[in-house]
């Protein structure tokens, strides 16, 4: 349940003034003079009392919007995830917010505020590190049926989460190059602590084993979903005395660093190195040597995530299933090819 906060009835206590007065300083301020509007204000601070919108429309009781939290909205890998929300939400009768996390990181309470202020309905998060004190205050106010994970997520939570097989993916990502004859295949992480990560280094480790490929520690390289840390990674590689025939990247991004790093040194892709990517994103099929990698459906990923909270912002509805993460392919293109004789 929502615990009390203060009224418009508080604030006008705290300025002695009436609560026509406050509601005229909210609502039309130049009906009221400026000394009045000051004490107004300073009484609202004091009290901590928050503008409800939703309760502005007692007919509807809601605020006819939902926010989306992106970690960083230059990357490419969000634009199909976005387009898919828009789509879903179009013609709901909700508006779509977007912030991004990276360049205006969520306070604690700022997560709840939007839900108390009245400010939005529902939300979507592919921030997987939102704080535990952010979204515990959330479930206590009674919101985390209208909280989705998209993509990423937060451990120990409870809350739904939407995305792919990411394990499976780093999978078929091993079998490729194993099937193309490399025994020596190295694995560009994400960040330390990164649900994505972990799932996929689980996921290569797995198959590497079944496989009974050899692991060497200096094959695991740690990067963070970025240009710079695949280019970083090349000379990681380019230093090691038994040099991988083939690498597994974390996200698209990381490997188009490394092939960058690589080629900038002379060696070519995939003649003497084969590189696989997980995402595909739009440049993907287009960069040169065009990618191979794993390709996630982040329009479908989207429209799920806007299903599956559109469903839980409806009164008294059950709570849809979630199912199975969504499935993941193997695209091969030209980055890979069998090792070097």
């Amino acid at each position: 349940m929502i615990t009390k906060t203060a009224t418009i009835q508080d604030v006008a206590r705290a300025a002695k003034v009436s609560a026509s007065t406050v509601s005229r300083v909210l609502t039309n301020p130049s009906l009221v003079s400026e000394p009045t509007r000051e004490v107004v204000h300073v009484a609202i601070r004091s009290t901590g009392y928050r503008v409800n919108q939703a309760a502005r429309n007692l007919r509807t009781q809601r605020a006819s919007a939902v926010l989306v939290l992106v970690p960083n909205l230059g990357k490419p890998f969000y634009s199909g995830i976005l387009a898919g929300i828009s789509e879903e939400f179009a013609g709901s009768g909700y508006a779509v917010l977007i912030t991004d996390t990276e360049s205006d990181p969520i306070q604690d309470s700022a997560f709840a505020g939007y839900f108390l202020d009245g400010r939005i309905d529902g939300a979507i998060s592919l921030d997987g590190h939102l704080s535990s004190n952010a979204l515990q205050e959330c479930v206590d106010l009674g919101m985390s049926e209208r909280i989705v994970f998209l993509c990423e997520w937060v451990e120990g939570q409870a809350f739904p989460v939407i995305s792919s097989d990411n394990a499976q993916g780093a999978r078929l990502a091993i079998r490729h190059l194993h099937e193309l004859g490399h025994r020596k295949i190295a694995h560009i992480t994400g960040p330390e602590g990164n649900v994505l990560t972990t799932a996929r280094r689980k996921g290569m480790v797995s198959e590497r084993s079944k496989l009974g490929l050899p692991a060497r520690p200096e094959w695991i390289i740690r990067g963070d979903f970025s240009l710079e840390s695949g280019h970083d990674a090349a000379a990681k590689i380019l230093e090691m005395e038994d040099r991988p025939t083939a690498v597994f990247c974390s996200a698209d991004m990381v490997a188009f660093g490394l092939i960058s790093g690589l080629q900038a040194a002379g060696l070519r892709v995939p003649e003497d190195i084969s590189v696989v990517g997980f995402d595909d994103i739009e440049m993907s099929e287009f960069y040169v040597p065009a990618l191979t990698t794993i390709r996630q459906d982040r329009h479908k990923l989207g429209r799920k995530a806007a299903e599956v909270l559109l469903a839980r912002l409806v009164p008294g509805a059950d709570s849809p299933r979630i199912e199975d993460p969504l499935p993941v392919e193997l695209v091969v293109r030209s980055s890979t090819a069998p090792p070097p004789t």
